[in-house]
């Protein structure tokens, strides 16, 4: 099934009266960010305040929390352990389960490359994890290569956003076989994961666990970009902050992030906007939905 306005107008967003606060909204954690890479957690964390989150955290290195906390001033900005290759700590995963217990939506990811450091963080903080929603991407999702069956115990509220290379590395098969068929393989990884699988290319595909297959068709080549990634993932988390199901966040997000896209596309030229100018356009697509 395609989506489009008209599917999206069937599956309304939660609505917030006059009379909701910023708790009402939801309080999204958003954990990542290598020293060399502060920017994609920044992206991420805007992206989700712009989807309508009331709160937001952002864990990330010691060294950069600083940073991040002045670029995104309406944000807690916490720094964690860090390791000598500047990524988080394993030691601080206690940290950030005591961050998760009490945010309605968790985005692990972010500004973390593929690592045995970045795989064994992630797996432990997985280890302890409880009922509230989560989505991993990038380098986050090496760690369900190690455990395929470690979003089992979330009952559905899970959802990973991998392009097609994440994806191969996640199921361990070559990119190759994703390219080749990623309706089957999307499928596939929704069910064998038990998780919402967003497959991010040129055509974006959307499966369940339940078997259902989504696609949008509708973006154009200036997604392409870095940081691009982090901006989807973030209004991601904003939306299921808000109390959206995984399976609609992500429908919506994909939406969104792609119409942005266009809008910048007509505006600026097909290629070369920049992820941070797709943050602004989410409002008033989304409202206009």
């Amino acid at each position: 099934m395609r989506i489009t306005r008209a599917l999206l107008r069937s599956i309304p967003l939660p609505d917030h009266d006059a009379d909701s606060d910023k708790e009402q909204r939801g309080r999204v954690l958003i954990v990542g960010g290598e020293v060399v890479l502060p920017g994609a957690l920044v992206l991420a964390g805007i992206a989700a305040l712009r989807a309508g989150a009331g709160k937001l955290q952002l864990v990330t290195c010691r060294t950069t929390a600083p940073l991040v906390g002045v670029l995104v001033p309406e944000c807690l900005a916490d720094g964690l352990d860090e390791t000598k290759n500047g990524t988080i700590s394993e030691k601080a995963a206690g940290k950030i389960i005591g961050y998760a217990k009490k945010a309605d939506a968790t985005l692990i990811g972010p500004g973390l490359r593929r690592s045995g450091e970045n795989d064994r963080l992630v797996t432990r903080v997985l280890s302890e994890w409880k009922d509230n929603c989560l989505i991993l991407d990038a380098g986050a999702l090496g760690a369900l290569h190690r455990d395929p069956v470690a979003l089992h115990g979330l009952r559905g509220n899970a959802i990973i956003t991998p392009h097609a290379g994440e994806m191969a590395d996640t199921l361990g098969i070559d990119k190759k076989e994703v390219e080749k068929d990623p309706h089957t393989v999307a499928l596939n990884a929704a069910s064998m994961l038990r998780c919402v699988v967003a497959l991010k290319g040129s055509t974006t595909l959307i499966a369940s666990p339940d078997g259902e297959l989504f696609v949008y068709d509708s973006g154009d080549i200036g997604l392409a970009t870095s940081g691009s990634g982090d901006t989807l993932a973030g209004i991601v988390a904003g939306l299921l902050a808000r109390g959206t199901s995984p399976l609609h966040a992500v429908l919506w997000s994909v939406f969104l992030h792609g119409a942005a896209g266009n809008v910048l596309s007509k505006r600026i030229g097909r290629i070369g906007f920049l992820a941070r100018e797709l943050l602004d356009e989410i409002p008033p697509i989304m409202n206009r939905i």
